[in-house]
């Protein structure tokens, strides 16, 4: 299909883009990548007034590694994430995550903020954000603030940005030493969306969980942050016992919904067999 028709704008710089999209008003949509949106529109599901290209935005681009967090901005293509070596070597588990998003030729476009802010929980980022603690700077017409991922993905396709507000920095604490990771990620094929996923950033202390953090990638409305799995596994050592109560209690706080990639019974199970199988490549990398 063809979509409605639209306006097209290109700002040059973020206060121009801001200014742009509280002008144009909230039928205006932010383009990044494209990837979500101009389906969308093609099939009528999404029909913008305008469109507020922010590819020419040089400041939105870019990895850098300010005190003890890296800074990514949000224009900045998987491609690119894939291909740094500070992410590669202070974020792992991020580079790693990155790899296994959709295939070469959407990575080449596909940017980490126009990802994390369509908010499908069927995306990647959003749960590698989650157990990466990251953070979401956004910018609007009364300034920036600064939200945690934690708490930033309300339900399918809503998050806290407002509609006047662009997302323009991704902030992620680099992990202490001797951390362990993974992002396990059961699909059909390349290119698709998990059927289910964990991400995993595992410390270990002597022979013991010191501290551990788990996601859950498109089991839910909203990525999931299983928490009682978490709580459940620190103070213990990683082995068939405690990885058997993580798995379950991950697989607790799973609510899929039934779709071509399974039905709700079968994504959970899956879901908890991708936290089992997280927690011990992790493990396999961690240092106590």
């Amino acid at each position: 299909m063809i979509p409605a028709g639209f306006d097209y704008h290109a700002p040059r710089s973020l206060a121009d883009a801001v200014k742009l999209l509280g002008s144009l008003g909230p039928d205006a949509r932010l383009l990044a990548g494209g990837h979500s949106l101009l389906p969308m529109m093609k099939l009528r599901f999404a029909t913008p007034s305008a469109l507020i290209d922010l590819g020419k935005i040089a400041d939105l681009r870019g990895i850098a590694q300010a005190g003890n967090e890296i800074r990514i901005g949000a224009m900045t293509t998987e491609h690119a994430l894939h291909g740094s070596k500070l992410v590669a070597e202070k974020l792992p588990l991020l580079h790693e995550g990155v790899s296994q998003i959709a295939d070469p030729q959407v990575r080449y476009r596909g940017t980490i903020g126009g990802d994390i802010s369509h908010g499908d929980p069927a995306n990647d980022h959003p749960s590698l954000m989650l157990a990466l603690d990251a953070s979401f700077v956004l910018a609007g017409p009364k300034g920036e603030r600064v939200v945690k991922a934690d708490g930033f993905f309300l339900g399918v396709y809503s998050t806290q940005r407002a509609d006047d507000e662009i997302l323009t920095q991704i902030r992620i604490p680099i992990p202490a030493a001797g951390s362990g990771w993974s992002y396990s990620k059961l699909k059909r094929k390349t290119g698709d969306f998990a059927t289910a996923a964990a991400a995993v950033l595992l410390q270990m202390k002597g022979g013991t969980v010191g501290a551990v953090s788990i996601a859950l990638t498109n089991v839910g409305p909203t990525p999931i942050k299983a928490r009682q799995a978490e709580q459940a596994l620190v103070g213990k050592a990683l082995n068939d016992a405690s990885l058997n109560q993580a798995a379950r209690l991950a697989m607790a706080a799973c609510s899929p919904t039934n779709d071509p990639r399974g039905t709700p019974e079968y994504k959970t199970a899956m879901a908890g067999e991708m936290t089992r199988r997280a927690l011990q490549a992790a493990l396999s990398r961690a240092k106590a």
